[in-house]
């Protein structure tokens, strides 16, 4: 009992030991730390264990390691020392223990076979490399060899071997034949992972004579070739020729026809083998099998399923592959090779054996004096490996002895370790099928306490997430870390914060007032020492507008928005995916600073679009589904079913949706008998629906297709079913849209419209046409035709009424009795014009026009309404004589009375009246004169304004083009412009209509007017003509104004006039800007020419005109021509124009604000009109 409980209490001492140890140092990996600090030797690279060289290069071995101070190397070969110095041919890299053999000199690459092993040492310890066991590549040549022809009787089985040359390491084998073609391989013709060539049965295809080996080594790039091999199959014809020629007639028996044979394995041979394999590697388990017809391989594992995502099966599944096989993949493994014949198997019992593997491989330990620690070596394999400990490249029983240190298996403790502790230790694992070599070395430092984390180092964190501020720190023994805010800041403690043994500090929910400046000190009992580093809090990126769910047709646009906010001292990327990956390369997507839009939408571009924002601290996504949705595909295996005389029943299945529900089915029929390819409506069923009863008809040949509709639209239409032809009968019904229209006074065309092909319920489809006359006791008269549409019926009288029947018959009887229609015998002219034709004139451009209807029966037609032909005779004011141009008003129906509008004011006119039918217009009415009252003229053709002097300027004018009347006068109106467009008085003048030209004196030197010029007639005045001219200018008056502008007292006095303008200026625009109101409108009908307003005639109806412009001045550049002519057209100017560009504006008097003369001084004078430069004197008689 005793012994018991020492051995618990043992065991829990060494455990509680390891779990105090298990805090030895690391050491972090800083470069600079590294360089300063003593360091045991540690392998950074080796060759691989097992290394085939290239016989031809020289012979590179390596081992590279890194310690402080840098280690020295020496190396064994076969457990022996290899001293390089006595050998000419092997130098070692400077600074490196890499061997260099040199082959290419002289040296023979099977001299240095063998087993190299490195060592690395310094003087804290020695590591050593791997056992690399170095072998030179070799590729062999082909034993010569006899090799017989292959005669083979078809249908039997047949191996081709290949045998390579054993080579270092194994050669590729493949077959080709002499144009170095690959041989087609098949489930009957395959390649053996031997390298053999089986055929399960050959056929008389595979006669040749160039089946050749190649056998291809990989580390030297050289191929080798076999002997060509010969195949020749004998099929049965030709060798039971041969053999009757040849053998007796009881040796005759093998050759029989080509027979079916059940599968035999040609590899593996029996029905049980074995297999062993390693741990992490390929299985490949083969069958081939011979028969005919040629077996189906299949695999099974007995007692469990094959591995999934590891399966593979490859050569015509004839060879199953399992990658990364584990323990776990032993089994047994049967593959069952089948034809029709029957079936054979073979088991394969696989072992799955294990190299040593790491459980646990030891790690470099860094102590302090007087601190405890362990390495831990484990494991594991099969068979199980051993474990052995080797310290600085010596089996640990013979190296020196360290009292810190005790073996216990797998694991060394170490406790109370001095710095003469520090030693490198190697852990060997091995079984029969490897081992594993690991170092690690122990070192023992002293060393006070050193921040390896950057002074003053930003970090920068989103609020709300967690923020870590690194304090990366080395010292032996381990230091303490506290943490500090602001200079002079407490320590920090309390569940706001999370300490972490490297050293970080971790705020888990970083707010706004973490930001700060944090200091870490560390210290130890050889020293302490501090940094601070600062924290920065960002606001998170957030998505404010994410993508949204979009249905889209095909071959549509879609867009996609993703507009963010974010902190502004993070510049974010937005980035798009298709389904959790990159966009298509595809020109169609087209990525906006927050959209993504999508042209020419195909259905490849359904799935799930992601917008992902990044910036150098966080992320954040948002996605969306795009579904296209198009057309259906159309239906598909359509079937008949339920077949009677008058119905079938129709089913189909239906093609995809394409994401958008079907909503009906459109079934259509075709009538193969009498309209082929004609496909006609049939039926329409809800969208659940996949069948459907059809009503048939007698006498058709039917086949049906199917249309499917959606939200989208119409698919294409099914293939179309079988057919179907239904029995003769009677037809069902009459012809449709049957008339009576007579083509001719004495005829009556009977139409119809004729049945359909399926409509004619059977052969011999004819028309019984009857007829008889209206109101009249009559029989019914009848004929039969067919293949026609119409009947006329001759000798009838004019526009009679006639009922009319046509009725459908064939062979096998008549339709039901029709319904009778009305229609009429042929039309004529009508006989009678209209009477008592009266016009009334409304005013100058319109009349009324009244008359008697015709009596109905002297239509002799369908009365369709009344023409009226008018003609302009002669204009009153005018005697000539023109071309007469009529004109026709029809009025529809039995109207009596009709509008003649657009006449021409002071015009004599002519019109009739006549009835109109469907065979066409009847007499005319006698003519009706009537005549047009005055109105007023157009305009004057044109004026002239020539001959200007100081104070007079002659005006000539032509006649209106269209007086509408009799002239008694134009007026003439005109005012004076001065420079700032403001208008002065108006004056108007009257003159007899007789005249042409006017003289106007007394008129003030160099000024400009503007003149009003229309014509009158006794109803009122015309639209106005306006022009606008200049009197000449005095030169003596020119030069004193030249004189007076050179005057200092006059620059002057013009300065303060022009800062007085721009004052009142500014106070016009204030008071304006506040609502203020001016009497622009007072001021402008100052202004204006009374005789601007419409003009209306006495009724207030007609004749109208007006010209509401031309009071305007004329426009910058329309200039008067130099024959001073100024046709209507030409005179619509605006104010505006005077404006140089700016909108119209006025003072608050209501005159034109604007420099008149600002662009005129840059165009040429014309005529004898002054070029008006501004001068002093024409600028103060702007303002008086």
């Amino acid at each position: 009992m005793m012994k018991k409980m020492s051995i618990s209490t043992s065991k829990t001492s060494l455990v509680l030991f390891l779990c105090q140890i298990i805090s030895a140092l690391d050491v972090p990996l800083d470069s600079k730390l590294l360089e300063e600090l003593s360091q045991p030797p540690t392998i950074t690279q080796q060759s691989p264990k097992d290394y085939i060289v290239d016989p031809r290069e020289n012979i590179v071995i390596q081992c590279e390691a890194k310690g402080k101070p840098p280690p020295s190397f020496s190396w064994t070969r076969n457990g022996t020392h290899f001293d390089i110095d006595k050998d000419a041919q092997v130098t070692m890299k400077p600074n490196s223990g890499t061997l260099v053999i040199n082959i290419m000199n002289g040296g023979k690459a099977e001299a240095y076979e063998g087993v190299y092993q490195c060592t690395a040492r310094n003087e804290r310890g020695a590591a050593i490399s791997n056992n690399i066991v170095i072998r030179p590549s070799r590729s062999p040549l082909w034993t010569k060899e006899k090799l017989e022809p292959n005669h083979v009787r078809e249908g039997d089985s047949l191996v081709l071997h290949c045998r390579p040359p054993v080579g270092l390491p194994p050669p590729i084998i493949f077959w080709m034949d002499n144009a170095f073609q690959r041989l087609p391989q098949s489930e009957r013709v395959s390649q053996g992972l031997n390298g053999d060539l089986y055929f399960s049965n050959v056929q008389p295809e595979d006669t040749r004579e160039d089946y050749i080996c190649y056998a291809r080594f990989n580390h030297t790039q050289t191929i080798q070739q076999k002997q060509p091999i010969s195949v020749k199959v004998f099929s049965m014809d030709s060798l039971n020729d041969t053999i009757a020629a040849n053998l007796s007639d009881t040796d005759i028996y093998g050759a029989k026809p080509v027979t079916e044979r059940q599968p035999v394995l040609l590899t593996p041979t029996g029905s049980t083998s074995t297999k062993v394999e390693l741990r992490g590697n390929v299985l490949l388990l083969e069958c081939i099998a011979a028969g005919l017809p040629t077996p189906v391989i299949r695999w099974i594992k007995e007692g469990g399923e094959l591995p999934a995502n590891r399966t593979f099966f490859e050569n015509f599944k004839k060879t199953l592959k399992i990658i990364d096989v584990s323990e776990a993949d032993s089994g047994n493994y049967k593959c069952i090779a089948r034809n029709a014949l029957g079936s054979v198997h073979h088991v394969i019992s696989v072992t799955v054996k294990a190299a040593p593997y790491w459980i646990t491989a030891p790690r470099n330990l860094v102590l302090s004096p007087g601190e405890d620690g362990t390495l831990i070596c484990r494991a594991n394999g099969n068979p199980k490996p051993s474990i052995s400990w080797l310290a600085n490249g010596v089996p640990i029983a013979i190296a020196p002895e360290d009292p810190s240190r005790k073996v216990d298996g797998d694991t060394i403790i170490f406790s109370h370790v001095q710095e003469r502790s520090s030693a490198v230790y190697q852990c060997n694992a091995s079984n029969e099928y490897g081992y594993l070599l690991a170092n690690a070395f122990v070192n023992v430092l002293a060393e006070p306490p050193r921040i390896l984390t950057p002074a003053n180092k930003l970090y920068q964190v989103i609020a709300d997430s967690p923020a870590l501020l690194d304090c990366a720190y080395f010292g032996s023994p381990k230091p303490e870390i506290e943490w500090f805010k602001g200079v002079k800041g407490s320590i920090l403690r309390g569940n706001e914060y999370v300490f972490h043994d490297n050293g970080t500090l971790e705020i888990p929910v970083a707010q706004k007032n973490n930001a700060g400046t944090y200091t870490c000190v560390a210290r130890n009992e050889l020293g302490k020492i501090q940094n601070e580093v600062q924290l920065e809090i960002k606001d998170p990126t957030m998505i404010i507008k994410q993508p949204e769910y979009k249905v889209i047709q095909r071959y549509g646009q879609v867009s996609f928005e993703c507009i963010i906010k974010h902190d502004s001292t993070l510049l974010p990327t937005v980035t798009w995916l298709k389904d959790n990956d990159e966009l298509p390369d595809d020109e169609r997507f087209l990525v906006g600073k927050d959209n993504l839009t999508i042209m020419n939408v195909t259905d490849k571009d359904d799935g799930t679009y992601t917008c992902i924002v990044n910036t150098t601290l966080d992320s954040v996504s948002a996605s969306a589904v795009l579904t296209v949705v198009a057309r259906p595909n159309p239906p598909f295996d359509l079937e008949l079913t339920g077949q009677l005389e008058r119905s079938i029943d129709l089913s189909w299945i239906p093609g995809d949706e394409n994401n958008s529900p079907i909503t009906s089915f459109v079934i259509e029929f075709e009538d193969a008998l009498h309209e082929p390819g004609v496909w006609r409506y049939q039926t329409e069923v809800p969208g659940s629906q996949t069948t459907a009863q059809l009503k048939l008809s007698p006498y058709v040949n039917y086949s049906f297709r199917v249309i499917a509709v959606n939200r989208i639209g119409r698919s294409q239409p099914s293939e179309p079913s079988e057919q179907y032809l239904t029995k003769s009968a009677s037809p069902d019904e009459n012809p449709a849209n049957v008339q009576g229209i007579g083509s001719e006074p004495d005829n009556l065309v009977i139409t119809w419209e004729p049945l359909k092909g399926f409509q004619s319920n059977g052969p011999g489809l004819q028309y019984k046409v009857s007829w008889r006359q209206k109101d009249v006791d009559d029989e019914w008269t009848s004929v039969i035709v067919a293949n026609v549409s119409k009947y006329i019926v001759s000798g009838t009288p004019t526009f009679v009424p006639y009922e009319v029947k046509v009725q459908a018959l064939n062979d096998l009887g008549y339709a039901p009795e029709p319904s009778e229609v009305i229609g009429h015998s042929g039309e004529d002219l009508p006989m009678v014009a209209p009477g008592n034709v009266q016009v009334h004139v409304i005013n100058s451009t319109l009349a009324k026009v009244h008359w008697d209807p015709v009596p109905l029966k002297s239509v002799r037609g369908h009365l369709q309404g009344y023409k009226i032909y008018y003609w302009k005779v002669q204009s009153l004011s005018r005697r000539s004589r023109r071309h007469i141009e009529k004109k026709i008003l029809t009025f529809r129906g039995n109207k009596t009375f009709g509008m003649l509008p657009g006449l021409e004011p002071y015009s004599s006119y002519k019109l009739n009246v006549r009835v109109v039918n469907g065979k066409g217009e009847g007499p005319a009415s006698p003519d009706k004169v009537f005549k047009t009252p005055e109105g007023v003229p157009s305009s004057p053709s044109f004026l002239k304004i020539t001959n200007p002097t100081l104070d007079s300027l002659t005006l000539e004018w032509g006649s209106p083009t269209h007086p509408n009347g009799v002239l008694t006068s134009y007026t003439l109106k005109f005012q004076p412009i001065n420079n700032t467009h403001e208008l002065g008085p108006l004056v108007e003048i009257r003159i007899p209509a007789n005249e042409s030209s006017l003289i106007l004196k007394n008129l003030n030197y160099s000024t400009r007017y503007k003149f009003y010029f229309n014509a009158q007639t006794s109803v009122g005045s015309g639209s106005q003509i306006t022009e606008e001219a200049v009197t000449i200018m005095d030169e003596a008056m020119a030069s004193r104004q030249v004189d007076i502008a050179t005057q200092g007292w006059f620059i002057g006095l013009m300065c303060a006039v022009a800062l007085l303008i721009l004052i009142l200026l500014i106070v016009c625009f204030i008071r304006r800007n506040k609502g203020g109101k001016y009497p622009v409108k007072e001021k402008e009908d100052a202004h204006a020419d009374p005789e601007i307003q419409p003009m209306k005639e006495d009724d207030g109806t007609f004749g109208e005109y007006s010209d509401a412009e031309d009071h305007k001045p004329l426009k910058k550049g329309s200039r008067t021509p130099s024959d001073r002519t100024v046709k209507k057209e030409d005179s619509d100017d605006s104010l505006v124009d005077y404006g140089e560009g700016v909108n119209g504006q006025f003072n608050e008097d209501g005159s034109f604000i604007g420099q008149y003369s600002g662009k005129k001084e840059k165009e040429p004078a014309e005529g004898n009109e002054s070029s008006e430069a501004p001068s002093p004197v024409n600028a103060m008689n702007s303002f008086v």
